[in-house]
């Protein structure tokens, strides 16, 4: 049985930083491509940033670029999305998804499996 489970959200201040992690089990890790979503109230889910299997290939969204790396641990079945600098219109559910591929994806209906989601929010 997969599960993909975030930790990390919580509420911080605009300029301060969260890390997210994201820890996937029941499956082999290193073959999936991995990717962070965030959806607001009345918004649809969007892409934040994605990572090839290998860590070699990253894709960050035009809002976040410069604010926000994603990483991941192959070793310990796990990936990461690092927020700094963060505003108030950061603010959202994230999610953590995988993806059986080796490229890099940044549309929602192309993963397989997603967490339940994690909660940031980042007051003014």
């Amino acid at each position: 049985q997969v599960q993909v489970v975030e930790s990390g959200g919580g509420l911080v201040q605009a300029g301060g930083s969260l890390r997210l992690s994201c820890a996937a089990s029941g499956l082999t890790f290193s073959s999936y491509a991995m990717g962070w979503f965030r959806q607001a109230p009345g918004k649809e889910r969007e892409i934040v940033a994605a990572i090839r299997w290998s860590g070699g290939i990253r894709y960050l969204s035009d809002s976040v670029a410069g604010r926000f790396t994603i990483s991941r641990d192959n070793a310990k079945n796990t990936v990461f999305l690092q927020m700094n600098s963060l505003k108030p219109e950061d603010t959202a559910v994230y999610y953590c998804a995988a993806a059986h591929t080796i490229v890099v994806l940044t549309a929602a209906r192309e993963y397989d499996y997603w967490g339940r989601g994690t909660q940031v929010t980042v007051s003014s």
